[in-house]
């Protein structure tokens, strides 16, 4: 079967996944997903981009949120709440089950790597899925008056303020790309850099040393579905990060800050009118509907992301 590798970050790539698996033969997919996000919580180890996309694509996922598990309860964190502890961080009961299970692996020395097998084999995803890196990798938010907090509590705790000064990925910058990362991308006949967060989820992954070494001396095409439709992201907080490394909150932008590793890229429609400019930056584009509101939207976009690889071959 043709290899393909994907860059992961959270919801966003999860929902493109789930259209690449039924566009895609399975055992021809493989996640690299970003670890960025990474931290302890409660006394476990938690991987939320890990855990999105595993849960998305068994079907589990919680639909209203994109993340956690459907249906869980949280009966531990609102104990620990009525005990004084901060519990700005929701973490469901099977949610937290599946995390403790990786923390007790870890302990018990086996990788990140092997832990994320187990867990996707238990819930019958069909895909392999890789960690970037399994060393720690904290992504860090730095924002006006020096402050500096990790990724998650300036999302989760602090709800993403504008005020954003720079992002400090020189833990991923430091880490060693996790076991079968770097081979998976040597052996790709395609890698797609799925529609996520390019500053705090795939940027992680690409500054992990080896990873764009081994996308740069690729003979494989890459091809990015751009996060950003009309000047917004679809879900989380791109916006405020791009604009605070100084990138333009566009496609454009996207296209720019991708240059040099992808390709191509998939616009949404509503951004045609810069496919010209992009395509100036030596980049080919392909143009769809990439609100991904459902599966048969997913797949579609997978389907013209995979298109635009073949015309790239």
């Amino acid at each position: 079967m043709t290899p393909v590798v994907a860059l992961a970050g959270g919801v966003g790539a999860a929902r493109f996944l789930r259209g690449a698996i039924r566009a895609l033969p399975t055992d021809s997919l493989c996640a690299v997903v970003n670890t960025g996000d990474d931290r302890e919580f409660y006394g476990v180890h938690v991987s939320p981009d890990l855990d999105i996309v595993t849960y998305t694509l068994a079907g589990r996922v919680d639909p209203a949120k994109g993340y956690g598990l459907r249906d869980d309860t949280y009966a531990l964190v609102d104990r620990l709440a009525a005990l004084g502890h901060e519990t700005w961080f929701r973490l469901g009961d099977r949610d937290y089950a599946n995390a403790l299970h990786r923390t007790l692996r870890l302990r018990a020395g086996a990788g990140l790597a092997q832990v994320t097998d187990e867990l996707r084999r238990s819930l019958d995803v069909p895909i392999r899925i890789l960690p970037m890196s399994e060393d720690p990798c904290p992504t860090y938010v730095e924002l006006s008056g020096g402050r500096r907090v990790h990724f998650e509590e300036y999302l989760a705790r602090d709800g993403a303020p504008d005020d954003v000064r720079g992002v400090d990925l020189s833990a991923a910058r430091s880490a060693a790309p996790a076991p079968g990362v770097v081979e998976a991308l040597g052996e790709a006949d395609a890698v797609l850099v799925c529609p996520s967060n390019p500053v705090v989820s795939i940027g992680p992954i690409l500054a992990v040393p080896g990873v764009a070494e081994a996308l740069a001396e690729r003979r494989a095409p890459v091809v990015a579905v751009s996060p950003i439709v009309g000047g917004a992201p679809i879900k989380g907080p791109a916006d405020r990060l791009m604009r605070g490394i100084g990138v333009e909150v566009s496609a454009l932008g996207v296209a720019r800050l991708y240059r040099g590793v992808v390709d191509g890229i998939v616009l949404d429609e509503r951004d045609a009118a810069l496919a010209t400019e992009i395509e100036s930056l030596g980049l080919r584009v392909a143009v769809t509907d990439t609100l991904m509101t459902d599966v048969d939207a997913s797949v579609r976009v997978a389907r013209a992301a995979l298109e635009l690889v073949d015309e790239l071959r």
